[in-house]
C-alpha cells in the first residue's frame, strides 16, 4: 500500500493544492469525515507556515501500514531561517508574524505524532502523522 507523493510550497496555490492531495490521501486511506478534516487542517497550517516562515519548500505524503492499522505521514520541509526556541514556538499565542499563533500547537494536537527538528540559519522540518 506504500503510496509516496511529493509536492512544492511557493505559493498560496500550492498550499490549496497541498490541502486537496492530503484529503485525497485520507480518503483512500480510509479515514472518517472527522479525521480528514484533522489531518487536513494540520496540513494546511503546516503549509502555510512552511511557506510564509520558511519561505517556501515541500511536503513528502506517505500512506502508512502498520499491522492491522492504516496511516498518513506529511514530512514538511523548508530552508529558512529555522526556529529558535521551539517550546515558545509551539504555545499557543506565540507568533512572530501577524497571525494567532495557532498553527504550530494546533498542528501538534491534530495529530497523533508530531516531531520538529529545527536549525537557525538552516531550516525546519516537521513530521506529523494521523492514525485511522
Amino acid at each position: 500500500m506504500q503510496k509516496i507523493e511529493e509536492m512544492t510550497i511557493q505559493s498560496s496555490a500550492d498550499v490549496v493544492l497541498v490541502r486537496q492531495a492530503v484529503r485525497r490521501f485520507a480518503i483512500e486511506v480510509g479515514f472518517s469525515l472527522v479525521d480528514q478534516t484533522k489531518i487536513v487542517t494540520a496540513a494546511s497550517e503546516l503549509a502555510r507556515n512552511t511557506l510564509d516562515y520558511g519561505r517556501g519548500g515541500t511536503v513528502t505524503l506517505e500512506m502508512l501500514q502498520d499491522g492491522g492499522r492504516r496511516g498518513l505521514r506529511l514530512t514538511f520541509e523548508d530552508q529558512g531561517p529555522g526556529i529558535p526556541d521551539i517550546e515558545m514556538a509551539l504555545r499557543d499565542g506565540f507568533t512572530t508574524g501577524g497571525g494567532l499563533g495557532m498553527g504550530l500547537g494546533g498542528a501538534k494536537r491534530l495529530a497523533n505524532e508530531f516531531e520538529i527538528e529545527s536549525v537557525v540559519g538552516e531550516g525546519t522540518r516537521i513530521i506529523i502523522v494521523r492514525w485511522r
